[in-house]
């Protein structure tokens, strides 16, 4: 007996629409603020009882909805914010697929209120297919959410105890609140004011919001910058390495003032924070990213946290390159202040110093007959000159914002005076950065050079994968490796390069062909070489309990305040600190 095909019920329909939509009572506040925020609100607030499971309220100040148009926002697939196919293109609203209010309608008992503008009346709906009715309501628009899941028992037995459903609900506000700093946002539970914030655009304000979502330790380590490139524009607040975290739960990104959570962004973000981070932490980051609406379709998901860019790996470089020029801020450049790590409030990214004290380029980096690489001496403490390494303490500090060194401590550390304080230096931590970025940049100058294998590697592997490595030659290339298709899903491996060619050959080119597949690129060999180079680098850095002079001790804070990534060393530790005279003064309890 054949099954007969039917249409499935309007009610139905819109209850599966909410299985997507719809997840926690923090889903339906996103969905109701984000359009508010698409009607012009420049107010809104939100009243939740028992974590928003018993009452949801939003009331805003928008231009509200016409009398005529109330039945049609509860009906799927009805929205005022695109008209044909051009328009989902180049999206520019929160919302646009007239999902959200009848799938939550249909898990919720709501209603409906609202004043258009220039309206002489407000009119209310309770629910699908009702008659409208007239409601007292001055301005703008009230969407009121009761008894959420009240007829989907399965869907309700899932949500958690009350306060972790509010953790939750709240965390959305701040965080549409942190985006739309131009919007007041009151939000309260239970009748108490929770969260509270006037609208403003400063940038103050900005930071007072971010201080709410993040807490005031963020913000004490965050480098605020502004970048713009190639049609898109980066801004917001990056923590220093020194802030890093167990858990990536302070990791927010926006694109175009939309939530996402995104695997590209990700990774870029990752890779540019590769060689300042403890293994396993997770940087701290809140970034907006803005570009032309038609570069991001945002029609991937109900819920519109993902998206997908049309030119992945120019997003994908511009994000890494970015934060790569941002947190290689010299010393020099930034200036210092008293906090764990030098602050820097940047316009934009700042280039490299193109003048260093250690000129590693100008030194001898050989290649041997067989193409090992041959790595530069260590930099030596002594090599700077007298005129950068036994300046008098009295020399004007702005010029040197570490100071001048004063002594040494226990053959570990150096202490130096400088305009705000004192600074304690971890020696070798600073110096093995120093001589790090030093192999970097010797490497960078002689390319990647390549070993012939003794046996060449043969690796079985798809069809595409083996068309990607035809289609990449010169990423290979450039990355010193040698790989050749044998047959249609073969390939084998020739040469790798001299740093790595003790290196799992196979392994690293699954690894690079994984890259590919997913990024479009590869940066898995550089940061291979630039494991090697770090462990280079510790070793032949100034090891503890070794006497400095005064000339090298402030040789050692000018490399410091020139070299990229100085604040911390190659795994991730601060390579020195700050304390100022205040923060001494409180040690000692002066003035009280």
């Amino acid at each position: 007996m054949s099954l007969r095909i039917h249409a499935l019920p309007t009610q139905l329909v819109n209850q599966i629409a909410a299985g997507e939509v719809v997840e926690r009572p923090a889903s339906v506040v996103k969905e109701l603020v984000e359009n508010s925020l698409d009607a012009g609100a420049g107010r809104i607030q939100i009243d939740v009882e028992q974590g928003g499971i018993k009452l949801i309220r939003i009331s805003d100040d928008g231009s509200g909805i016409e009398r005529d148009d109330l039945s049609l926002a509860l009906a799927r697939h009805a929205t005022s914010k695109l008209a044909e196919l051009a328009d989902l293109e180049q999206i520019s609203s929160m919302g646009f697929r007239g999902e959200a209010l009848p799938a939550i309608a249909s898990v919720s008992r709501l209603s409906l209120a609202s004043r258009a503008r220039g309206a002489e009346h407000a009119w209310q709906l309770e629910g699908e297919g009702t008659e409208t009715r007239p409601a007292a309501l001055s301005r703008g628009t009230v969407v009121t959410v009761r008894d959420l899941f009240y007829n989907t028992p399965a869907r309700r037995k899932f949500l958690r105890t009350e306060k972790t459903e509010f953790g939750h609900l709240e965390q959305v506000v701040r965080r549409l609140a942190l985006v739309r700093p131009d919007v007041a946002f009151v939000l309260n539970h239970n009748g108490r004011e929770v969260f509270g914030a006037a609208s403003a655009a400063d940038r103050a304000s900005h930071e007072r919001r971010l201080g709410d979502l993040l807490g005031p330790g963020f913000l004490d380590d965050a480098m605020y910058f502004e970048h713009a490139a190639a049609g898109l524009r980066l801004s917001g607040w990056v923590a220093r390495p020194t802030f890093s975290r167990s858990q990536a739960d302070m990791q927010h990104f926006y694109v175009n003032r939309r939530m996402v959570r995104d695997k590209l962004v990700t990774h870029a973000v990752r890779q540019a924070f590769q060689d300042v981070l403890y293994h396993g932490r997770h940087p701290a980051y809140v970034l907006f990213l803005e570009l032309a609406p038609a570069l991001v379709d945002v029609n991937v998901h109900p819920t519109k946290h993902e998206v997908r860019f049309r030119e992945g790996r120019l997003v994908h470089d511009f994000l890494f390159r970015t934060l790569h020029e941002v947190l290689a801020e010299p010393v020099s450049t930034a200036g210092a202040a008293p906090a764990p790590l030098p602050a820097a409030n940047l316009p934009t990214a700042q280039p490299r110093q193109a003048s260093m004290p250690l000129q590693v380029a100008e030194r001898r980096a050989a290649y041997r007959a067989a193409g090992e690489w041959q790595a530069p001496a260590p930099v030596a403490l002594t090599a700077v000159g007298a005129a950068a390494g036994s300046q008098p303490v009295d020399e004007p500090a702005a010029e040197h914002p570490l100071g001048f060194a004063i002594a040494q401590l226990h053959g570990v550390y150096v202490l130096a005076q400088n305009q705000h304080g004192l600074v304690l230096v971890d020696m070798h931590a600073a110096h093995e950065r120093i001589t790090y970025e030093a192999f970097k940049r010797a490497r960078e100058g002689e390319g990647i050079r390549s070993q012939p294998l003794l046996v060449p590697v043969s690796v079985a592997v798809s069809r595409r994968e083996a068309d990607l490595v035809e289609q990449h030659a010169e990423v290979f290339a450039g990355l010193g490796m040698e790989v050749d298709r044998l047959g249609e899903q073969s390939l084998v491996v020739r040469a790798l390069p001299a740093l790595l060619r003790h290196a799992d050959a196979e392994r690293l080119l699954r690894d690079v062909l994984a890259d590919l597949v997913v990024h479009g690129g590869s940066q898995r060999i550089i940061e291979q070489i630039n494991e090697v180079l770090a462990t280079m680098a510790c070793h032949g850095s100034v090891r503890a309990n070794r006497r400095l002079s005064v000339e090298e001790m402030n040789a050692l804070l000018r490399d410091i305040e020139r070299t990229e990534r100085s604040g911390q060393c190659n795994h991730g530790r601060p390579t020195w600190t700050q304390l100022d005279m205040q923060a001494l003064d409180r040690l000692f309890l002066r003035g009280r």
